[in-house]
Formats: structure tokens, C-alpha cells, sequence
């Protein structure tokens, strides 16, 4: 088993000038935004610190390393072919959806999301020309899934593109390579088009058997994107840098046909930091980094049955966000409200990610164990 990754102390922390730690006063523990508080991978530190020392900081290249390095990522995480040629860089992975979305639909086309979902996507469809068209997640009492029958309602009355969060942002859903194969189908029949958001792919814990949406199947290869990047695993968000992915000459004319100011828009930190981070030797950190997500999402369980068994918790098979039902509590649509008031801990607000998160919150537990503790603890000291 791969050494774990520990998170650095609180005080180490409240250094960091980042939104999750300049957000709220310091005494309020930050669990909300999607930023980790782990040390980066060494592999990343001395590639930007070699940027430094070299003044290294001009204009991303024409020609670079990423494309072949997330190849070679791919195919070792996850058994996927990537052929280089068909991918191209950008910024990050919202900006890479817009840019996508822009061009595989009109103005006021409709546009499929499955909420609870991250909620810029409803942004970012309207940003890119869209109306949202909202189909929720199916609960089954077990887990959630893609509700295929109502996607196909949808694309049927004229639904023109599926924006897909695969893993499934706040669940952690892994959605089954069934799942996808048949979402792909569908889109096929109805000449829609799905662009896939798989931003934390590398966070899929590996009981899970995570899929990338172009993975799934022929008909996800003629009618899909994805957009991917590592900086929900590595924590680089600041530095800018996602690639969208093509998987047959027919979709990537789409991506060599975009301005060039798409890509300048890739940043050169971000660049050098994704390479580090992408390649084989930090491949022991992210397994390391799994081990300790996995440790914290079954601390999360332990602590919610002991001291708020009320809550209703489902343990993620991706990434590092908890998504809690605290309806049962009777704290209102908004539960988060109150307890950054009066618990002084800061979660994601449930409602943000659609009608389905009222009563919601969503924790971030890529922290220490004894923060993510004492968290529950303030939490539960409300009831």
C-alpha cells in the first residue's frame, strides 16, 4: 500500500492566501470550496520552483509535453487511449465546456445537466448560448445514476447537448460504463452531443472501476468531449491549465478549429505543474493521496453515526466532497446557514447545486483528520 499524504497543520494553513483560507475569519474551519490542504507533490514543487529559479515565465509554447504526458496518464489510470493529436489545451475546465458547447449548439438550444451538480454548470450553459434542462440523478435508495429513460424524454423533445460530470460532482458518483455506453447511445440517436466534465477522474478510488465517457463505447467516441485536468487532484487550480479531448478526426476538427487565444489562455505555471503532476513520478503521490481520501471518507461515516445520526451520507466513490442530507435535522433548505453562524464551520450550501440539494450541505474532507473531527464536532454540538 502506497504511503499516505498528510495533510499540513492548521497553522500552515492559515497562511495560504487562497480563496478556501480568505474566505471567513480564522475561526471558522473552511470546508467548503474544492482546494485540499496536502503539501503539492515534490515533483510539482521542483518544477515550479525550477520556473522560478529560471525566470521561466513567459508565453505557454506552441509545442509541449501535456498532451503525451495525459496519454500516458490515461492509459496507465485508466486504461484509455488518448491519441495526442486530438486534444488541445486551455485554461481550465469550465472555460474548455464553454468553448466546446458554444460550437455544438445554437442559441436558446436546450442543454441536459443531472442535478445535484456543480453548481457553475448552470453558468456556464448560459454563458455558452444554452437553457439548462434539468434531469436529476436517480436515487435509489443506494446510490444515484444517470436517469436514462428521462434523458431520452429530454433529447426526444429537442435537447441538443448532455453536460455530463463524470465522476459526478457533489455525489462522487462514478457513473457505470453501462451507464455511459447507453447516455452515448442515445445521444447518437438523436444527434445530440455530450461534453464530459472528468475533472476529478484521478480521485476515483480504484474499487470504483471509474470509465472515461469516451471510453465507454463506439457511440461515445463519435459524440463526445471530454474536458480533463489535474487540478482537483494536485490542488492547481490557481495556475490554470485544463485539456479538452477529442476522440475521432470528425470531433477534433471542432477543437483545431477554435482561436488560438483558446489556448494562450493555458497558464505556464499551470503547464509545468499538470507535466510534474501527470507523469510517472508522481504516480506513488497519488496513490498515497487515495489512501488518505479513502481513510477520510470513512472517518466522515463514523463521525456522522456517533454524533449526528440523523444525517443521511452515502460514501463517495470519487474525489473528496461528502454530499450530506441534513433535512432530518430540521434546520431548513439552507442547513449550512446556520452552522457557519453558529458552529463556525463553513460547508458548501446544498441548495447551490439545484432544487435537489435543499436540506444538503457538501463537506470537503480532503483535510486532517483532526480537522474534519472537530468540524463534526461543532456541527453536532448544534443539535
Amino acid at each position: 500500500m502506497a504511503a499516505t499524504v498528510t495533510a499540513l497543520p492548521l497553522a500552515h494553513l492559515r497562511e495560504r492566501t487562497s480563496e478556501k483560507w480568505r474566505e471567513y475569519p480564522e475561526d471558522v474551519l473552511p470546508l467548503f470550496v474544492a482546494e485540499t490542504d496536502f503539501p503539492l507533490a515534490p515533483a510539482i514543487t521542483a518544477a515550479l520552483e525550477r520556473a522560478v529559479r529560471e525566470g521561466d515565465t513567459g508565453y505557454v509554447a506552441s509545442r509541449t509535453p501535456l498532451a503525451q504526458t495525459y496519454s500516458d496518464f490515461a492509459a496507465r489510470r485508466f486504461g484509455w487511449q488518448v491519441d495526442p493529436a486530438l486534444t488541445r489545451s486551455t485554461a481550465d475546465v469550465s472555460m474548455g465546456i464553454v468553448e466546446i458547447l458554444r460550437r455544438v449548439i445554437a442559441p436558446g438550444d436546450r442543454v441536459i445537466v443531472n442535478p445535484p451538480v456543480y453548481p457553475p454548470f448552470f453558468d456556464l450553459v448560459t454563458e455558452a448560448g444554452g437553457v439548462v434542462e434539468r434531469v436529476p440523478l436517480r436515487d435509489t435508495g443506494a446510490s444515484w445514476e444517470l436517469d436514462l429513460e428521462a434523458i431520452e424524454r429530454a433529447l426526444e423533445d429537442g435537447a441538443r447537448a448532455v453536460l455530463l460530470c463524470n465522476p459526478h460532482n457533489p455525489t462522487g458518483t462514478v457513473h457505470a460504463a453501462s451507464a455511459l455506453d447507453g447516455l452515448a447511445r442515445l445521444a447518437e440517436r438523436y444527434g445530440a452531443t455530450v461534453v464530459s466534465d472528468e475533472i476529478h477522474a484521478p480521485l476515483a478510488q480504484p474499487e470504483a472501476a471509474f470509465t472515461p465517457f469516451l471510453a465507454s463505447g463506439e457511440a461515445a467516441r463519435a459524440v463526445g468531449y471530454a474536458v480533463v485536468s489535474a487540478s482537483k487532484a494536485f490542488n492547481l487550480a490557481g495556475l490554470k491549465c485544463a485539456l479538452m479531448v477529442a476522440a475521432t478526426p470528425e470531433r477534433n476538427a471542432l477543437l483545431r478549429g477554435l482561436p488560438a487565444e483558446v489556448e494562450w489562455r493555458t497558464g505556464q505555471f499551470g503547464l509545468l505543474a499538470s507535466v510534474a503532476a501527470l507523469s510517472p513520478e508522481s504516480d506513488d503521490w497519488l496513490d498515497g493521496l487515495l489512501v488518505t481520501l479513502d481513510a477520510n471518507r470513512r472517518l466522515l461515516g463514523d463521525l456522522l453515526a456517533a454524533q449526528l445520526p440523523e444525517a443521511r451520507y452515502r460514501m463517495p466513490d470519487a474525489g473528496y466532497l461528502g454530499w450530506i442530507d441534513l433535512a432530518g435535522l430540521g434546520w431548513g433548505d439552507n442547513p449550512a446557514k446556520r452552522i457557519l453562524r453558529e458552529g463556525r464551520v463553513a460547508l458548501h450550501f446544498g441548495p447551490a447545486f439545484g432544487a435537489e440539494g435543499a436540506g444538503h450541505v457538501r463537506v470537503n474532507f480532503g483535510t486532517s483528520p483532526e480537522i474534519l473531527t472537530e468540524a463534526i464536532r461543532r456541527i453536532a454540538s448544534l443539535r
